[in-house]
């Protein structure tokens, strides 16, 4: 019966993980549409589909092509579309641009806050298809505002559908509505659409500068049949450079939101396979469900009260929408658990159902496990890049094989505790062994309540934990109830935080896979006792190791590349107006039948950063080679304004394109201070952000740009010697070029320019 007993039990815990998988997203077979007015995902996927035909960044001919789409789709609805053209400059990054947001609202039968609905319509420079990013959000508000105004039923409150421009380039569109538009002065809530990836549970993170406690208690009572949140996510999110456009409006605007956001597949992110046939249709429907669920709540609640003086702890739990709590439980709840701890330790050492000695052995092989799992998880990928150096140019830091290899880490973490535990289990009770990892755990927990409070769910496994081990102590004899008591115990264990052991590395990168291993050992720690019980013998520990090594070597047989998995390369042409110069340059680390076309003989210098253009995880050229000059027309720059007043010095500059470009940025070799910076009369607000600065500012252009006017206001004691650089996306289909195309299986490299003209020249002033 033992025996049994503990298959089962494994059984238990192995459904349980995937029930935790499942349990955050919905299946195709719940699309049934039976009436009008329920969102249909054939017609989401049916304006997808025309939305990411082509790639249609901010500037290109095919964003205007989007744009008519989106209105015209809004005007069947019955709306009133306006687009909202504003010169915006962010005074962060100092990118800029001329947005063109697309803005329609459904008036409310009640004066009050008003709800927005919010995605962004432009893709990412200059290939990405943007299907995902941010296409599904467009489409799910799209047919999710199709089927709620098909009910012919008021709102209570307005609802501003507002699709934002140049989301991609600095979160441009949101500023100018936040900052430029009259319906920003009356926003109750934003709802956000986004995407960093093509599937994987859609994630809740709220935006917001008070407290978490209202808005998180509105979107609980919107009833979201799938939600998938945990306040760590949030706590983490804050951390990473990735903004979306609700965050402008918390900081400019001090408005509340949600945003539903998906990471799964993140090797398609920002790249030409984020197209139509790669979105995942669950991960859709997800969004659609979010959508419908939130917006028939919203809709008719008050919007005026979100803000709150408490915070609160949330985490997905077993039939329940979201586990929550006050921040002001966490010490409360730490405590009595320590107290519980201790009371435990004496009843079991006194009564010697525990055995101190065991106990303090049970430290070892916890120890020598979480050191010795994180130490190989990092060396093993440290040395797996090694052997693959083309991991290194698939920039996202996820691979294709990614999941493979989430799969071959977690196995080799538990073969790693099989192999440290076994001597253990065979000598010591699972009650002894089960305190090290518990000591542990109460730790952690008391790190958060003083570092991270956002994690503090963490509480909540350690008083499952608790009420086993108490178990354990106290039931005496029946060794078959123990361990099915036990694993009952584990099951909120296992399926808050089954998820996680895969979210991490998607969102963080496999370089992050320790932090899995980290995870893995934690788990494990607490399920000590129905592991014990197991009585693991060297079939175990086998089976485990040979599941590793299967995962690692199937990872391995699918690391090359195919036409469903692109290799990512880059290539670009500068051309040196002043020296009269040419050179290709590529950002790719390992060269391939395309990039080698450019550098037969090529040289690697360690002086390009300064002739890298910018991008978001601030790569440099490896490779940079002179090359046959070509004359690249460079823009007509004429000085229309020299003056000084007082100890400052008043520049204005004139730039009038003569070829097709998509971006200019000006820059300076040294660090300048100025006193202020505008750009087509937009002039920056924050000032203090222009002291020692290098990259002044970069512009976008787009078809509402005839020329760039530049404002410069410097102290007139300086001179300064400016850089500027012109970039166009149209380098293989220039015809001053003989490219030989990229094969089937490659592709440009994002979050890099790419594919690219580059110009360069000197402005002396």
């Amino acid at each position: 019966m033992k025996k049994y007993t503990s298959l089962i039990s494994v059984i238990i815990l192995v459904l349980t993980f995937f029930w935790s998988y499942s349990d955050l997203t919905p299946s195709r077979s719940i699309n049934k549409v039976n009436s009008n007015t329920e969102f249909s995902i054939e017609n989401a996927l049916t304006h997808l589909k025309v939305i990411s035909k082509e790639p249609h960044y901010t500037g290109s001919p095919n964003h205007i092509i989007v744009q008519n789409y989106i209105v015209n789709e809004l005007k069947k609805m019955g709306l009133n579309p306006k687009i909202q053209q504003q010169v915006v400059v962010n005074d962060k990054w100092r990118t800029s641009t001329n947005v063109a947001n697309i803005i329609a609202s459904i008036k409310g039968t009640e004066i009050g806050k008003s709800l927005v609905l919010l995605s962004h319509y432009d893709s990412r420079h200059h290939s990405s298809f943007g299907a995902s990013d941010a296409g599904s959000g467009v489409v799910t508000i799209l047919e999710g505002v199709r089927a709620f105004l098909a009910k012919n039923k008021k709102p209570k409150n307005d609802i501003h559908i507002v699709f934002t421009d140049a989301e991609e380039i600095g979160l441009l569109g949101a500023q100018a509505f936040v900052n430029h538009s009259p319906l920003a002065n009356n926003i109750g809530l934003v709802i956000n659409y986004e995407a960093r990836g093509s599937g994987g549970p859609s994630y809740m993170l709220m935006e917001t500068n008070g407290k978490n406690s209202q808005l998180l208690t509105e979107f609980i009572k919107a009833k979201p049949n799938y939600p998938a949140a945990n306040s760590l996510m949030y706590s983490i999110y804050k951390t990473l450079p990735n903004d979306t456009d609700l965050t402008i409006f918390r900081e400019y605007g001090d408005i509340n939101g949600l945003n539903f956001a998906f990471i799964g597949d993140h090797f398609d992110y920002h790249t030409e396979q984020d197209s139509f046939e790669r979105l995942d249709i669950e991960t859709l429907l997800h969004q659609a469900d979010y959508f419908t669920t939130t917006l028939n709540y919203f809709a008719y609640s008050d919007l005026s009260n979100l803000n709150s003086e408490i915070d609160q702890v949330y985490t997905n739990f077993p039939f329940i929408t979201l586990l929550h709590f006050p921040f002001s439980l966490i010490l409360p709840l730490l405590i009595f658990s320590i107290i519980i701890f201790i009371f435990l330790l004496f009843i079991g050492i006194k009564s010697s159902r525990m055995s101190l000695k065991s106990i303090a052995i049970g430290f070892i092989p916890f120890l020598i496990s979480l050191v010795t799992c994180l130490i190989v998880s990092f060396l093993t990928w440290k040395l797996l890049v090694l052997l693959h150096p083309n991991y290194n140019d698939i920039l996202h830091g996820f691979t294709y094989n990614g999941y493979q290899y989430i799969v071959a880490f977690s196995f080799l973490t538990l073969w790693v505790l099989f192999k440290i535990y076994n001597p253990f289990f065979v000598k010591h009770k699972g009650l002894d062994l089960l305190v090290a990892p518990l000591f542990f755990w109460i730790v952690i927990n008391v790190l958060f309540f003083m570092y991270l409070k956002g994690a503090a769910y963490f509480i909540v496994p350690v008083y499952f934990a608790l009420i086993a081990l108490s178990f354990l102590i106290f039931l005496r004899d029946n060794i078959s109830l123990k361990v099915v008591l036990t694993t009952f115990l584990s099951i909120p264990l296992v399926y808050m935080f089954g998820p996680q052991l895969r979210m991490f590395p998607v969102g963080l990168g496999l370089s992050n896979l320790f932090v899995t291993g980290f995870f893995i050992v934690l788990i494990f720690g607490l399920l000590v006792p129905v592991f014990t019980s197991i009585k693991l013998n060297k079939l175990y520990v086998r089976i485990t190791g040979l599941c590793s090594l299967l995962f690692f070597l199937l990872a391995s047989f699918n690391s090359d590349y195919n036409e469903n998995n692109r290799k990512p390369n880059s290539i670009v042409f500068i051309n040196d107006v002043d020296k009269n110069e040419s050179y290709w340059a590529s950002y790719d680390h390992v060269l391939d039948d395309f990039t080698l076309q450019f550098f037969e003989d090529y040289i690697v210098q360690d002086n390009l950063n300064d002739k890298a253009s910018n991008s978001k995880y601030n790569n440099s050229y490896k490779h940079y080679n002179k090359t046959d000059n070509r004359v690249i027309k460079p823009s007509n720059i004429v000085k229309v304004r020299d003056s000084v007043s007082e100890d400052l010095r008043y520049i204005t500059l004139i730039i009038k394109p003569q070829r097709s470009i998509s971006k200019i940025s000006l820059y300076s070799d040294e660090p300048l201070s100025f006193e202020n910076i505008g750009i087509q009369n937009v002039f920056i607000n924050k000032v203090d952000e222009l002291k020692s600065i290098k990259n002044i500012f970069t512009y976008y252009y787009t078809p509402y740009d005839d020329h760039l006017k530049i404002d410069l206001v410097i102290n007139k004691e300086i001179k300064p010697s400016l850089k500027i650089t012109e970039t166009s996306f149209d380098l293989l289909s220039n015809t001053l070029f003989e490219i030989k195309p990229r094969a089937e299986y490659m592709m440009a490299m994002p979050f890099v320019v790419n594919d690219a003209i580059i110009t360069k020249q000197k402005i002396n002033l």
